[in-house]
């Protein structure tokens, strides 16, 4: 049997990595990948070593988070301190060490393996973690699908029926070229009928919430959301006049809500229920009182057909997303 061992931050991990790691893996029969990290990274090491096991499940993956010298010149048992660690963490005879920078050949003399460097120059995935931390979005192309949450921002309309949330998501999908969480409300009432009862709110709440994160890793940068929990929480308080502790606990806001306002005709749809204009202007003022509870980030959407578009787009400009 060949084993095999590589280390690294993977501070975010990235295509090359995968790369790497993909390589290595074809070429020994056990891969171990040390995730190392320190307490002030600016990824949480947990949250990496997650993502590596998810990215390679084949392989051993382990961790460290130990205090220690990052460099030669920090300390003068530097390399001692590191075979102590690729032994703990690889207790096996190593056959190879896997690297794409150059400490990977004294690494490898110490475990007593032989290098292997796979693309050093980065010729064939041609990026940094550095540089994907410094701009993800540009960088978007290299990031590996469960990193990509991490660096995507959901934009969630917000606001009462009838106030063309469902025609401005799908606008601003197509606009941004991204994908569109569709209004799971809608969906559970054309299929189960309008009698709802708190249950019904928090199994939609809680589906919205899980399509969600599941498009997030579907998605080109943005996330469009045609309303999100907050919004169902909202829909508690004006059928029900209260509104379950689950909603409380719900904690994946937006980065940008934009509150759509009741500039609209109400339109009958067979999905809707308050036409009176007194109950609308209460549904809104109710909604707009569940962002100002949160504090979260929104702005208010005016004005018909493409003034309605261009006055998303601004405030989603301004918010600099």
């Amino acid at each position: 049997m060949t084993r095999g061992f590589l280390l690294g931050k993977f501070m975010p991990p990235h295509n090359g990595h995968v790369l790497m790691c993909e390589t290595a893996r074809a070429l020994v029969d056990q891969l171990t990948i040390l995730v190392c990290w320190l307490p002030d990274d600016p990824i949480p090491g947990p949250l990496r070593l997650q993502w590596m096991r998810e990215l390679f499940p084949d392989c051993r993956v382990v961790g460290h988070d130990a205090v220690v010298p990052q460099t030669p010149e920090e300390h003068p048992g530097f390399w001692d301190i590191w075979r102590g660690i690729s032994r703990a963490a690889h207790p096996e005879p190593i056959d190879r060490v896997f690297a794409s920078e150059a400490y990977g050949e004294r690494l490898a003399a110490e475990l007593d393996a032989v290098f292997h460097p796979v693309d050093p120059g980065r010729d064939a995935v041609p990026v940094s973690a550095s540089a994907i931390r410094a701009d993800p979005w540009g960088n978007w192309r290299h990031l590996p699908i469960p990193v990509r949450p991490y660096y995507a921002r959901t934009i969630c309309l917000h606001g009462p029926e009838s106030v063309g949330k469902s025609t401005l998501a799908a606008r601003l999908a197509e606009h941004f070229g991204t994908r569109m969480v569709p209004e799971y409300g809608r969906t559970w009432c054309e299929v189960r009928g309008n009698d709802l009862v708190m249950a019904d709110l928090i199994e939609i709440a809680r589906t919205h919430d899980a399509m969600t994160q599941a498009l997030l890793r579907q998605c080109d940068r943005r996330l469009i959301l045609d309303t999100d929990p907050l919004m169902t929480e909202a829909w508690a308080e004006m059928l029900f006049g209260s509104v379950d502790p689950w909603f409380a606990g719900w904690d994946r806001t937006a980065d940008l809500y934009l509150l759509l306002d009741i500039d609209l005709p109400w339109v009958d749809d067979g999905t809707r229920f308050f036409a009176d204009a007194e109950e609308r202007r209460r549904f809104f003022d109710i909604s707009r009182a569940r962002l100002d509870a949160r504090g979260v980030r929104w702005a208010l959407v005016r004005g018909e057909g493409e003034a309605r578009v261009e006055s998303a787009l601004r405030a989603i400009e301004e918010a600099g997303l």
